[in-house]
């Protein structure tokens, strides 16, 4: 298959409801599939939600009650992998048809992640990547990934992978996903700044890959009642603006951002521009100088508690 049709969605998460974001979920994926779309990717937590503004109830030093409650309240949108959400998820892009980029965040005991899932036609869930390195105050939130969750699931499509949001400035996630054979690099974020298209061109030139970014466009409106975002109390304060974007390997913007509203862009990708890229740059291959640098990537993955067996 040499051409295919990406889509990014750019929409929000109905903040602290899941019914109702899997029901929009739902939707999404049919709207983008019916569209003609083979690849749909969805934005940086939208399943679970980005609480854009809150602060948990955080200080150095000291946490509050309503802060932690917050978190319990978080913490309950949050789905496990595998588990009974991700067959929901699954039944809704075998429906469709297509294969499905999409962030959620991620429940492992007590511990939260910020996750992307990828998805098959058939529903079937090929692999997961838990967000690294989250920025800032997420760190209050989420757990750190470790390198066994650097996925880059083959599929009839070609090869997908990426990272999410802030990780993109990550220089040697950005390599280790080039020396996999990333064709179609998936960036779900919550980043609406200006500067987010040029760093996707500059991922799609680097690594002669097309990228599809989606991000969230949000007002304060998708939240409930208690829900008090810093930015302002009145429903139609915009949180995330969007800027979703697809771009291809020689840097051409294909779907040009769009901010103040949810939509969902299309592009046609055409699988033979990516050797017509590394015919002059392939930074993991002739372009590169492994006798000067060397990336080595640890992909065993790390858990706190490890028992030993006996005898060991």
């Amino acid at each position: 298959m040499t051409v295919i049709t990406g889509a990014v969605v750019q929409a929000g998460t109905p903040l602290f409801d899941k019914k109702a974001t899997f029901e929009k979920l739902a939707d999404l994926i049919a709207d983008a599939g019916a569209k003609g779309a083979q690849l749909v990717v969805l934005p940086e937590a939208f399943v679970g939600g980005y609480p854009k503004g809150l602060d948990f109830g955080v200080r150095l030093g000291s946490r509050s009650d309503e802060g932690r409650d917050m978190f319990r309240l978080y913490a309950e949108q949050a789905i496990l992998v595998p588990g009974p959400d991700v067959d929901t998820i699954g039944k809704m892009v075998a429906k469709a048809g297509v294969h499905l980029v999409v962030g959620v965040v991620e429940r492992d005991g007590g511990t939260l992640y910020c996750t992307s899932l990828y998805f098959a036609p058939d529903g079937s869930l090929l692999a997961k990547h838990r967000k690294l390195m989250p920025t800032a105050l997420e760190r209050v939130v989420w757990g750190f990934g470790d390198g066994s969750t650097l996925a880059a699931p083959k599929t009839d499509i070609g090869i997908l992978g990426g990272a999410i949001c802030w990780e993109n400035y990550m220089p040697q996630l950005r390599l280790a996903m080039y020396g996999k054979g990333v064709e179609f690099y998936c960036a779900p974020t919550v980043d609406d700044r200006d500067v987010w298209l040029p760093t996707m061109q500059t991922i799609a030139l680097e690594g002669r890959c097309f990228v599809l970014s989606a991000c969230q466009y949000m007002e304060r409106g998708y939240g409930p009642a208690d829900y008090h975002p810093i930015q302002g109390e009145a429903p139609d304060t915009v949180l995330i603006r969007g800027g979703s974007c697809i771009v291809s390997p020689f840097g051409k913007v294909l779907a040009a951002p769009v901010f103040g509203r949810e939509c969902i862009q299309l592009a046609e990708l055409d699988k033979a521009d990516i050797l017509r890229g590394k015919y002059d740059l392939d930074v993991v291959g002739h372009y590169g100088r492994p006798d000067i640098f060397r990336l080595e990537v640890d992909e065993r993955p790390k858990a706190s508690l490890a028992p030993r067996g006996t005898g060991e």
